[in-house]
């Protein structure tokens, strides 16, 4: 298959980060569907494809921002709303009860515009910061997702987020450090459901995040790398073929045993 732009979906996804009693920063997770085409049964941060509806509203927004750059901050917002029902980048909601509204009309095809017009809603698209873009190679998957990941500060409010039982089964909080411990257990380790299984660009990304203590921390970093596009890509060596991803993007930790490497 040839990695060209016919063959590309844009998608977006957004890092949600919660202030805790103590320690590092909790980040929501949410854990996919054993029947999902793709990460089927991984645990991801919220996401998903950007919708002809998010550049839709991107051009009558007029932000600003670059058309696909706003129209994928748009559908990162659209996706947690609907996935998760957290309202990360909207100004205006009253109550949980109007999220309860619009998350049931996103189910039923209304758009992220028709719901902020409902309810009064603007969407301030600045709270979302640039953390990366990832894209996979062309043999990997039939299909080609070129996704842009953003980090969003949820700050100490007890964000009701509660799982949309379709794409995704669970999810849960967890500190970087404490996702990547339990991506590291075997099915019999640990507590019951404790293990979870994790896919190569999340892993890259959860060590990036783990670096940092806080928020505003993780976020000085992001600036100092803007969301050039990562492309990843396989290497042979002497012991092995590897699944790779260029220096540069901040990322600690940029090669992985192919065979190790849980890919999508």
């Amino acid at each position: 298959m040839k990695n060209d732009e016919a063959n590309v979906i844009a998608a977006s996804t957004l890092i949600i980060f919660r202030d805790a009693d103590d320690g590092p920063p909790e980040l929501l997770m949410v854990e996919r569907s054993a029947k999902m085409v793709f990460a089927a049964g991984a645990a991801v941060f919220p996401g998903g494809r950007v919708d002809e509806g998010d550049y839709i509203y991107a051009d009558a927004l007029n932000s600003g921002l670059e058309r696909d750059e706003a129209a994928a901050r748009i559908g990162a917002i659209r996706e947690t709303l609907e996935e998760a029902g957290l309202a990360m980048g909207i100004e205006g909601v009253s109550d949980q009860n109007q999220i309860e509204q619009a998350r049931s009309a996103l189910h039923d095809g209304k758009t992220i515009g028709d719901i902020c017009d409902s309810f009064g809603w603007k969407l301030n698209l600045d709270a979302l910061t640039p953390w990366s873009r990832w894209r996979p190679p062309a043999f990997e998957i039939k299909r080609i997702f070129d996704t842009r990941f953003y980090i969003v500060n949820a700050g100490k409010d007890d964000h009701l987020a509660k799982v949309d039982a379709t794409e995704n089964r669970i999810l849960f909080w967890a500190s970087a450090h404490e996702v990547l411990r339990r991506a590291d257990l075997s099915p019999s380790e640990g507590e019951k459901n404790e293990a979870v299984h994790i896919i190569f660009p999340t892993r890259r990304n959860l060590e990036r995040l783990a670096q940092f203590d806080n928020y505003e921390a993780t976020k000085k970093h992001a600036l100092e790398y803007p969301a050039a596009m990562v492309k990843t890509y396989t290497e042979k060596r002497d012991d092995g073929m590897y699944l790779c991803i260029p220096d540069g993007h901040g990322y600690p930790v940029i090669e992985e045993a192919f065979e190790q490497a849980k890919r999508g």
